[in-house]
């Protein structure tokens, strides 16, 4: 009698127990932001930084991420993420995850980075504890610049409760009346046109040889002086409190004629605010005023976060302003890339002249193609310098861009302005619909289109998020066409924070590819194949997919196998399965991700080969780079998208194949120097938490300061 062969029964990859939870994902990235504020390696004035970074990045999740959750809950929606759960049951364990986060956060900045800043000669003075003429310095002000444009509003029969704006900070006062004895409720809104800490004259200072600057909360100013605004009454209760509003814009654009308009009139009811999502308030409050604001804004506990010590420590990132380089990251200054500095000094100016351009960028492009890494390579001397020279060459008949998000003051809109009053052809994409950039960009826009620019404000149905510039030259009897195809906005701002790379090139077929990309963006085309771009929403899902199936197709044969991506999110399942499905065939996969990852690493038969790590740092991780070994044949790709549906399915992303090998060496160096980070890089293990890594007896490597070293 034979014995029947064992076979291991069929994993199904679709199972939840294979996914991790988009939401709670995003918050374990941002609880390595606060890490970075816990940290004591970490200098005193950037760890307020990060918490600063990490109270922001709250404020936006609520308004988006929470208000969408909440929405559906109160529509029944109950269709199950990929990890299984429930609208509902997200929201129950982000209100459980995320209390004993924010907690730590203020516990942290009251008892541990006050007293350290105090020590250095930073004072953040509470109201009670000042002398009396300190306290008669700060009366003045209140009277003279604070008590003028406060509005305290009575909440009564006769006068309903008052709106609440989005994240402002606001005073309820309960006060009682001596001759009715009633107790009576009004609210009073800190102004956000003075600043939030009220400097102190140097003579009013505390006398220490160290001091470099006290100041104190505007809202204890106005607090300690309520008798100003409520002569004659009795102050029985103050506590501060900040809500957020669902800040999600809905778009219907099919059924509109006119983007631009839609989006104006979705900003007005933003400004207006949506439903309240979540309430912070003083711990010193009293039930009566808590339950109070709750039922007038329809709220459950799971909505209120009980703060103790000050609210809204975002505003903390302005004492970054202060003269103290010891308490910060040494500064950096962008270097010019080396095949640059052949150009004159120029680059780095703003010029408005042929004259001053120097040596011609055009020609170098044409020599090789020309990688560049911010904020470690200057974005001035490089994406400024090759739009400023094209606004300015007499022989440049047109200019092609798209503007995700851009600075306030923005010198490559002034060369788009500069080229369309020189007579060029200037064609530029701004993507109305980038979040909380919205306003920024309509602004931007119309400033173009009164240049004679010709703006396009994106496609119906999607958000236009790539990153290009093509620009059409003469050159003898020829057109020429040369690129900038990148994986950040065109921010000189931001490049200064943000890693982000790009490549220029005067290759004909991307050139090519990006003429048709435009011609989508711009007029009516449904064009399915490009010549070397990877484009979303057309080819770009079905084409890493085949480059991962490509990898385990190797691995099967026993040829040899990689896969290294970096990006910021990892969230969609088909591309999470496939990678699951490369791993079962023996492909070693290395993923570098920065916020969200719902692939779980290193479950025995499906992820055993997945190694995920994130790097939270000085400067925020942003650029995206795709490594596939293909046997020696080895293929690397740059671009504007995560591997997220919204990317994949929802928005216009190009991503560009590095084929200069010179430059294909420099990225997989790039990715190596990220893998042996031991200093802000963190392991995301089988369970959902991440294990920050650390030098122990090995040297320390800091994959951002070799970077810089290296430029």
């Amino acid at each position: 009698m034979t014995r029947a062969r064992e076979t291991k029964p069929e994993i199904n990859l679709s199972e939840p127990q294979y996914y991790f939870n988009r939401e709670l994902s995003w918050l374990e990235f941002n609880h390595r932001v606060l890490h970075e504020a816990l940290d004591p390696r970490t200098p005193l004035l950037e760890r307020l930084k990060f918490l600063a970074i990490f109270s922001s990045n709250l404020d936006e999740f609520f308004m988006v991420r929470v208000a969408i959750l909440t929405q559906q809950v109160e529509v029944q929606f109950n269709k199950l993420t990929p990890d299984g759960r429930t609208p509902q049951q997200t929201l129950d364990e982000l209100s459980d995850r995320l209390r004993p986060m924010v907690t730590e956060q203020h516990r942290h900045f009251e008892r541990e980075l006050r007293p350290l800043l105090t020590e250095k000669g930073v004072h953040i003075l509470n109201y009670t504890d000042l002398n009396q003429e300190q306290r008669r310095y700060l009366q003045q002000y209140f009277e003279q610049r604070v008590f003028p444009i406060l509005t305290p509003l009575a909440v009564d029969p006769a006068h309903p409760f008052p709106y609440i704006s989005n994240l402002s900070l606001n005073l309820a006062v309960l006060v009682k009346d001596p001759i009715t004895h009633k107790e009576l409720f009004a609210r009073v809104k800190v102004p956000n046109s003075l600043p939030r800490f009220v400097t102190l004259p140097s003579d009013l200072q505390p006398p220490d040889r160290s001091t470099v600057w006290a100041g104190v909360p505007l809202e204890q100013v106005i607090a300690h002086n309520l008798e100003f605004l409520f002569p004659g009454m009795n102050i029985q209760e103050y506590s501060l409190f900040r809500i957020t509003r669902d800040a999600d814009l809905e778009l219907e654009e099919d059924l509109t004629h006119d983007l631009l308009l839609v989006i104006q009139q979705e900003l007005r009811k933003r400004r207006m605010g949506g439903a309240v999502v979540r309430l912070e308030i003083e711990a010193s409050a009293s039930s009566a005023v808590r339950d109070r604001l709750m039922q007038e804004k329809e709220l459950t506990d799971r909505d209120v976060y009980v703060v103790e010590g000050l609210l809204n420590l975002k505003d903390l990132m302005s004492l970054l302003a202060l003269p103290l380089p010891d308490l910060k990251d040494a500064p950096w200054t962008p270097v010019v890339p080396s095949r640059l500095r052949q150009l004159t000094d120029a680059v780095t100016s703003d010029v408005t002249s042929p004259s001053e351009m120097g040596e011609d960028i055009f020609t170098l492009i044409r020599q090789q193609d020309l990688l560049v890494h911010h904020p470690y390579e200057s974005f001035t001397a490089s994406v400024e310098h090759f739009i400023t020279q094209a606004a300015h060459d007499a022989d440049v008949l047109a200019i092609k861009m798209t503007l995700y998000r851009t600075s306030g003051d923005s010198p490559i809109v002034k060369a788009l302005i500069a080229a369309a009053e020189n007579g060029k052809q200037v064609a530029v994409l701004i993507e109305l619909k980038a979040r909380f950039d919205e306003e920024n960009n309509i602004n931007w826009a119309r400033r173009l289109e009164e240049a004679g620019v010709n703006v396009i404000y994106g496609v119906v149905g999607l958000k236009t998020h790539t990153k290009v510039v093509l620009i059409v030259r003469q050159e003898g009897d020829a057109i020429r066409r040369y690129v900038h195809i990148g994986t950040g906005n065109y921010n000189s701002k931001t490049a200064k924070l943000y890693t982000d790379l790009g490549l220029f090139s005067a290759r004909e077929d991307l050139g090519a590819d990006l003429t048709d990309l435009f011609n989508f963006l711009t007029g009516y085309s449904r064009q399915q194949s490009y010549r070397k771009l990877l484009v979303a929403p057309v080819n770009l899902r079905d084409r890493m997919v085949a480059l991962i199936r490509r990898e385990a197709d190797h691995a099967s044969r026993g040829d040899r196998s990689r896969i290294i991506a970096k990006m910021n999110s990892l969230v969609d399942p088909q591309i999470i399965q496939a990678l699951y499905e490369a791993s079962q065939a023996g492909v070693e996969i290395d993923l570098i991700i920065r916020g969200i990852c719902c692939l779980r690493p290193g479950v025995a038969g499906v992820s055993d080969r997945i190694r995920v790590i994130s790097i939270v740092g000085r400067f925020l991780e942003h650029s995206r780079i795709f490594h596939f070994h293909n046997n020696g044949e080895e293929e690397v790709f740059i671009g504007s998208a995560d591997w997220m549906p919204r990317n994949l399915d929802r928005r216009v992303e190009a991503i560009t194949p590095v084929e200069e090998p010179e430059l294909a060496a420099q990225l997989r160096a790039t990715l190596d120097v990220f893998l042996a980070d031991n200093r802000h890089a963190w392991d995301l293990q089988s369970d959902g938490a991440y294990a920050q890594r650390h030098p122990h007896d090995a040297p320390e490597r800091d994959a951002q300061v070799e970077l810089a070293q290296q430029a």
